[in-house]
């Protein structure tokens, strides 16, 4: 009998190559080991990419800055954060960046996909991921997609970091096929400083992301053979130690984790209420 293709997405995938250990804490491990508490970084990223999603949601005429204290406020994650105070000044400085954002856009571009999930198979991979916003634009070549993934991150990025992510060349990869038009340019657009960073792929770099990706996939599948075989499961899922650790949800857990710098939730959004 043929090997089932393994169903994953980029964070999947993501997650193995980051630290087994993790990979195995989070989708082979039954019941999951209880995690720490919600991230405020986490729970930024996600109402910011909310309010985007929902003001493309939106009737062209209604597209515009003036929106956006509503439909921050309605998709506002509270959790994680130190404190009320925090939690305002974070608020205000999110809208700051939306607002900024969006000045920037045509509330007439209609976008090929908000949100938007793709998938496609190989020869081992049954791959599916959601990306932020998938555009339609017209390259040297005649129309194309383009994968623009937003950013909030205190970091400021680079030509080098859309390049080198696996992510998003999975779904350039992916977005290839489900719309039929050529998929090269990946963009990272980040909010804070209002900076994008563009790689364009070639057909030869897509392939390679996509069979790194397979060969993470095959390295995973003698991982889970081994353990449902009676296995020693911290072998085939060892650590991989470093300052992720400390931002890790299940470092209480873990042997390895309990020896990081302890990280409080509210940590990486602390910089935006000074």
């Amino acid at each position: 009998m043929p090997e089932r293709l393994f169903v994953c997405t980029p964070s999947k995938l993501g997650a193995y190559t980051d630290c087994p250990r993790r990979y195995r804490y989070s989708y082979v491990d039954r019941p999951t080991p209880p995690k720490g508490p919600p991230w405020a970084h986490n729970s930024l990223g996600s109402s910011v990419h909310t309010a985007l999603k929902n003001w493309y949601a939106l009737p062209v005429e209604r597209r515009a800055p003036g929106v956006l204290p509503t439909l921050l406020k309605s998709t506002w994650v509270r959790e994680g954060y130190r404190d009320t105070e925090q939690e305002r000044a974070t608020y205000q400085r999110a809208l700051a960046w939306l607002e900024s954002y969006v000045a920037t856009l045509d509330p007439s571009d209609e976008p090929l996909g908000v949100e938007r999930v793709v998938a496609t198979k190989t020869s081992v991979l049954a791959l599916n991921g959601r990306a932020d916003r998938i555009d339609a634009r017209v390259g040297p070549e005649g129309p194309e997609a383009v994968i623009v993934d937003y950013k909030t991150g205190r970091s400021g990025l680079d030509a080098d970091d859309a390049r080198g992510s696996q992510a998003l060349a999975l779904y350039a990869y992916a977005a290839q096929r489900v719309f039929r038009r050529p998929c090269h340019r990946v963009e990272l657009h980040h909010l804070p400083t209002g900076t994008v960073a563009v790689h364009e792929h070639t057909e030869e770099s897509l392939a390679r992301q996509v069979r790194r990706a397979e060969e993470t996939a095959l390295d995973i599948i003698a991982a889970e053979k081994t353990v449902a075989a009676g296995g020693d499961a911290d072998a085939a899922f060892p650590t991989s130690p470093g300052v992720l650790c400390s931002w890790c949800d299940f470092r209480k857990v873990c042997p390895a984790g309990v020896d990081a710098v302890a990280k409080e939730p509210w940590t990486a959004v602390e910089h935006l209420s000074q």
